[in-house]
């Protein structure tokens, strides 16, 4: 027992396992220092990576910012334009054409002026309802301000155009010329304020955004100064009361007077009144050729002659006045289109030719086609 005994002392004091496992509790804690390493790598890897995300995110978002302000801006521009260019063409040119013999009578000149103030109402409306981007908002309240007097002056006007033109002349009458040329200031303020604060705002705000390659409308409302003259705008009325200053000269000579509708030809192609439509070809520019006949017994001067196109939303009206027509011939008068009619879609073509002092008959001066513009 002894011998057995003698023999296990030297495995028993031989502590082997406990050396083993303090090499691999040293090892071990080596092993955790570089996973700290590792982990504060990975760290700052991934901060960098958020910091360059974000910078990639705040430029993207500035620039779809920058973007929309931008298109913001163009499309205020543009629709601006188009208001500017329907109230000047659709309802100043029309307006101005009336009064210069383009009704055949006081009360349709004063339906005509009435149907004219309910376009620029629609104007207004319009303008009403425009995105307005914030460094336009001075220049949008004088755009409607704009309108809004064309659209005042225009009521007044139209309320005063039976008593300017009424049969028997006298102060009454005299005082409705007066008021009608006192309106000719709106629209002359009109289109000062437009040009002073409302077009050369616009075109600040286009520049300082470096915004180029936009279309600019100017406007003139009132077509020259010439108007704000009383005895003026009675000479173009017909009216006798003469504004106090001056009275319309004479009486119409003895005998008829008046013109008569003979034929309307545009793009080559006869137009022919009715329901059928007409096919007319829209070349680059489109005219109308206008024949009508002088049917009196007397020379007439001073002749208007109109063309109206309704369709597709949107009014196009031409007119030219004829120097001089001579009893018993006929005229001919070419008018062309300011604007490209609409293609393809049915519209309406009224041509008129004005009436002249003492004529009577009236119905064979005007005539309405149906009509397509095809390419």
């Amino acid at each position: 027992m002894a011998f057995f005994d003698e023999g296990d002392e030297p495995r028993t004091r031989v502590s082997r396992p406990g050396r083993t496992g303090g090499a691999r509790a040293s090892g071990g804690g080596r092993g955790r220092g570089l996973d700290d390493q590792t982990v504060r790598n990975r760290r700052i890897v991934a901060g960098l990576f958020a910091v360059v995300l974000l910078i990639l995110l705040v430029v993207l978002v500035d620039g779809c910012l920058d973007r929309r302000a931008e298109n913001a801006l163009k499309d205020y521009n543009r629709d601006v334009v188009t208001i500017i260019k329907r109230s000047d063409e659709q309802v100043g040119a029309e307006f101005f054409g009336l009064l210069s013999g383009g009704a055949t009578s006081a009360v349709d000149l004063e339906q005509r002026v009435n149907q004219l103030r309910v376009e620029v109402e629609r104007h207004v409306g319009d303008a009403e309802d425009l995105s307005v981007p914030g460094d336009m908002k001075p220049a949008h309240r004088n755009l409607l301000l704009t309108l809004d007097m064309r659209q005042a002056g225009l009521g007044k006007i139209a309320g005063e155009v039976r008593t300017a033109l009424a049969q028997e002349q006298g102060d009454e009458s005299a005082q409705a010329i007066d008021q009608i040329a006192a309106q000719m200031q709106q629209f002359l303020a009109s289109d000062v304020l437009y040009k002073a604060r409302v077009l050369p705002l616009i075109q600040e705000e286009l520049a300082e955004k470096e915004i180029g390659g936009q279309e600019s409308q100017d406007t003139q409302f009132l077509p020259s100064l010439e108007w704000l003259d009383s005895t003026v705008v009675a000479d173009r009325l017909g009216a006798e009361g003469g504004g106090n200053t001056r009275a319309r000269t004479g009486e119409p000579a003895p005998g008829l007077h008046g013109h008569g509708l003979v034929s309307v030809t545009a793009g080559g192609v006869t137009l022919q009144p009715g329901e059928t439509a007409n096919r007319i070809p829209a070349g680059s520019n489109v005219a109308f050729e206008v024949t009508f006949a002088n049917q009196g017994d007397n020379d007439e001067s001073d002749v208007n002659v109109a063309v109206r196109i309704d369709g597709d939303g949107e009014r196009i009206s031409s007119r030219k006045r004829v120097d001089q027509t001579k009893a018993g011939t006929n005229a001919e008068i070419s008018i062309p289109l300011d604007k490209a009619p609409p293609i393809g879609t049915p519209v309406t073509i009224e041509v008129e030719v004005g009436g002249v002092p003492g004529e009577e008959k009236t119905d064979n001066n005007k005539q309405t086609y149906t009509a397509i513009f095809t390419r």
